[in-house]
């Protein structure tokens, strides 16, 4: 049985949340563990996305019916990641201002979305775990 489609999301958001989460304790000089969540390099959706495409385009090919399927869903991921996302944490932060000092309101969270280079950051470690999987795999 062929668990490499399995293995390779899981360790790309893997690799990807432990690099993420290195790089916001190494940028706030402590362990960072209030920073995780959406938003930050690398994009964890990106790699999950980036690093199925890739196993598919590997070990079927790019005519590969799976193979489109697979992009397809990495283009509305990548899309939703960089422009949806980004606009709510805006909105987020509107909010907080708007209703700094309300007793009832809780901040809402405003760091969301990605950037471009969070996102091909993303890509990137979806591209090399899924190219290790094939080899270590196969």
């Amino acid at each position: 049985m062929d668990y490499s489609y399995a293995l390779a999301p899981f360790l790309a958001w893997l690799v990807a949340g432990v690099m993420k989460f290195s790089i916001n304790s190494i940028k706030a000089r402590q362990l960072a563990f209030g920073l995780i969540g959406y938003g930050g390099l690398p994009s964890n959706h990106s790699a999950i996305v980036s690093s199925m495409a890739t196993l598919i385009a590997l070990k079927e090919g790019i005519a590969h019916p799976a193979f489109g399927v697979a992009v397809t869903l990495a283009f509305i991921v990548i899309l939703d990641a960089n422009s949806l996302r980004r606009q709510v944490g805006k909105h987020a932060a509107a909010i907080n201002k708007l209703a700094a000092g309300s007793k009832d309101h809780s901040d809402l969270r405003e760091r969301m979305g990605h950037t471009r280079i969070e996102i091909a950051a993303g890509i990137l470690v979806g591209i090399a775990v899924a190219a290790a999987v094939k080899v270590v795999l196969s």
